[in-house]
């Protein structure tokens, strides 16, 4: 007697919610490598980025999309239509929130009940910082405010509590599909994307207030060979004071960018990296179209 094969599951799963809220540490915890850069600080990942998880018999392409906001510029405009595009291929919506938020009406709740064709899946995050009377109340206020969820689910994406269950009730509800991407790929991002990715996350764990809103990393150099990585990146700033800071004393600050993004392409990339950085005025480039599409943000 044969037994049938096991049918090949693939699909899309968006994972949406405001900044902060724990998206990209819940992605690299479902993926199992880290693809999105996690700062304390709001507004972090700009892109949609893509990860990867195969198995046997499925494959499940997570995209972390930017935190949900109000747009004030062509860059957050650039950064919303990340968040919708991801919304129209999904064929799994995980809609994150945390123990301290609350949507009041807000347009991306009333998008999400008018989705009754695709689960979604609410996950109450960071749990850990709550006593268990405080999770249950935000559970069931989201059973009311959003009625049509499949699951709403209380998770720590940090202690990766509740992941598993995640992963599980995401294959249940992936449609028969052959794979989209080649079995060893992990993401549809270039390496030279994830270096920018690093050091951009250095500049909001080092520089306080707007000054790593104002920056944008373009790697313009990555030649590799069997024993090392040489890379040129350039830090691009909207005004020369910000130029100033970036650079420090002597430049000090900008030494210990490279230095620590270095340390950290050389654990991604399993290969010895020579990072040279520079620094330039791009002025107003959040506003500016041009600038934008140059940067990658016309991609949705």
């Amino acid at each position: 007697m044969t037994t049938e094969p096991t049918p090949h599951r693939a699909g899309f799963v968006s994972i949406i919610g405001k900044p902060n809220v724990g998206k990209s540490t819940l992605m690299n915890a479902l993926v199992g490598e880290r693809l999105s850069i996690v700062t304390s600080k709001a507004q972090t990942t700009r892109h949609r980025i893509l990860g990867i998880l195969n198995g046997e018999d499925f494959q499940l392409v997570y995209s972390d999309t930017p935190g949900i906001i109000q747009p004030k510029y062509e860059l957050h405009n650039a950064m919303m239509s990340f968040v919708y595009s991801s919304l129209e291929d999904a064929d799994v919506v995980l809609f994150v929130t945390d123990i301290y938020e609350k949507y009041d009406e807000e347009p991306v709740v009333e998008r999400l009940r008018k989705m009754q064709d695709t689960p979604i899946i609410l996950l109450v995050n960071k749990i850990d910082q709550a006593e268990q009377a405080d999770v249950e109340a935000k559970l069931a206020y989201w059973k009311e405010h959003l009625p049509n969820a499949a699951e709403v689910l209380p998770i720590s994406a940090l202690e990766k509590f509740g992941t598993d269950q995640v992963l599980n009730l995401v294959l249940e509800r992936l449609p028969v599909h052959p794979p989209y991407y080649p079995k060893d790929e992990l993401t549809d991002k270039p390496e030279r994307f994830f270096a920018a990715e690093m050091i951009r996350e250095k500049i909001f764990k080092l520089y306080k207030k707007e000054v790593p809103y104002s920056c944008e990393v373009a790697v313009e150099e990555f030649k590799e060979d069997d024993a090392i990585i040489r890379m040129r990146a350039i830090i691009y700033v909207e005004r020369a004071s910000q130029k100033g800071i970036i650079i420090g004393q002597q430049g000090s600050a900008l030494k210990k960018v490279g230095t620590w993004a270095r340390e950290e392409m050389e654990k991604f990339f399993q290969k010895k990296v020579f990072l040279e950085i520079h620094v330039k005025i791009n002025e107003n480039w959040r506003t500016d179209p041009k600038a934008l599409s140059r940067f990658g943000y016309n991609q949705g």
